[in-house]
């Protein structure tokens, strides 16, 4: 995403985050068949059609999610955080004289489909969107929402320039912009990688975007991309690809799609003899490409925005409530159980600092947030244009699942692409 700032002081910031590394999004293609996973129903009601909540009636707050297709692993964790966050906010008090209800529409995993859904939480009176996982699909809804204004709060749709020009989008997690140089850092300093391979679904936006960050910084550094494959969504078979990466005798290979065919490409190449370190961004994160990619993904690395295994305090409140409330699912499969309570929970907080409670004020509380606490991190998004600050972590890939390995703040990139220069 091209970042505009409205703030100068962000503008250091912003020139590292573009530094001409323009990335994808996380997309709303098809993917190959993963199991399918339809989460509660909706949650709230359906009242006439207005942007405005007054007179004790019930505030609606959208949230577009895939319930059904290849992304409900995704989805269904988004739904579960943002119900957590909504019962933790209206224990907590909610909102005085009024009930907070949140609404759920299925995108069913299709960006076509997310605008409908959108457009739907629209006419119901939602005041605001929060979703989606996919960058695709987010896409979508921001179109749905744009006529009205009504803010949109993106749960973990990193595409770089989602929210350029939209003064109503907001993420609560990084950018394909930042992910791309973390990567790069973490192969070159941390795996000490020199001659990397590229492997791109090139029907994704997403992953099209995340390998030209990656292959911008990683060159910064002062390493070689030796060969790029590419691939599209829903391909199962690789034997192509991995010939021709193999003839080209990388260190390591960079995959940035999604868990799916970057599971069955890793299974491919190690059964062809190409065994060398393979790492990717956070279209990885799911439990099931370790169904999809065997022994051959262990030992892997990954970019994310949190883990399960963190000690903060924030982390382990959040589990202990997961558990609590879904006690036949212990801990999120995915980081979008705790994106999706991020995004909920600071919706609702700029909610109850909006005395007008109406979409426009609406907008500009979720524009004033400074250090809100988040599971994820603290999401600053006062001047940044939407697009918040944080840090990323890289986790290793375990037979049991991922392990934390680094995590890396905005300046420590910045300093390593710096020193690099310097050479």
């Amino acid at each position: 995403m091209t970042l505009t700032l409205r703030q100068a002081k962000g503008a250091a910031i912003a020139a590292f985050l573009l530094g001409g590394l323009m990335a994808g999004c996380t997309g709303g293609g098809s993917t190959p068949s993963a199991p399918t996973t339809t989460p509660a129903p909706t949650t709230g009601s359906t009242p006439s059609p207005t942007t405005t909540a007054s007179g004790g009636t019930p505030i609606i707050v959208g949230l577009v999610a895939s319930e059904n297709g290849d992304l409900a692993p995704w989805g269904k964790d988004e739904i579960n955080g943002a119900q957590l966050a909504l019962d933790d906010f209206n224990a907590a008090g909610g909102i005085p004289g009024h009930t907070v209800q949140m609404e759920i529409q299925d995108s069913g995993s299709k960006p076509e489909q997310g605008k409908s859904a959108a457009e739907k939480l629209i006419a119901d009176g939602a005041l605001a969107l929060v979703g989606e996982v996919s960058s695709g699909i987010t896409a979508q809804i921001v179109t749905a929402a744009q006529d009205k204004q009504i803010p949109v709060i993106a749960v973990g749709a990193t595409r770089t320039d989602l929210t350029q020009g939209h003064s109503n989008v907001f993420r609560v997690c990084y950018t394909d912009a930042f992910q791309g140089p973390v990567m790069a850092v973490f192969a070159y300093n941390e795996l000490g990688l020199r001659k990397v391979g590229i492997v791109t679904d090139e029907k994704q936006p997403y992953s099209k975007g995340l390998s030209a960050s990656f292959r911008a910084a990683f060159i910064k550094l002062g390493g070689q991309i030796v060969d790029e494959q590419f691939y599209e969504s829903g391909q199962t078979q690789f034997g192509g690809q991995v010939t021709a990466l193999k003839s080209k005798a990388p260190d390591g290979l960079f995959m940035s799609g999604y868990f799916t065919e970057v599971g069955q490409i890793a299974r491919q190449a190690h059964d062809a003899g190409l065994v060398v370190p393979m790492f990717g961004g956070d279209g990885w994160d799911s439990q099931q490409i370790l169904q999809y990619g065997g022994d051959a993904i262990v030992g892997s690395y990954f970019c994310n925005h949190y883990n399960n295994k963190e000690t903060r305090k924030e982390v382990q409140d959040f589990l202990a409530k997961w558990k609590a409330k879904y006690p036949d699912e212990p801990e999120p499969g995915t980081t979008m159980g705790a994106l999706g309570y991020d995004a909920m929970l600071l919706t609702l907080d700029a909610l109850k600092k909006d005395p007008t409670l109406d979409s426009k004020g609406l907008t500009a509380a979720i524009e004033d947030t400074v250090n809100f606490p988040g599971v994820s991190g603290n999401i600053t998004l006062k001047g940044m244009h939407g697009n918040p600050t944080k840090r990323a972590i890289v986790v290793k890939l375990t037979k049991d699942g991922q392990i934390f390995a680094k995590a890396y703040e905005v300046a420590d990139v910045q300093k390593a692409l710096a020193a690099a220069a310097k050479k």
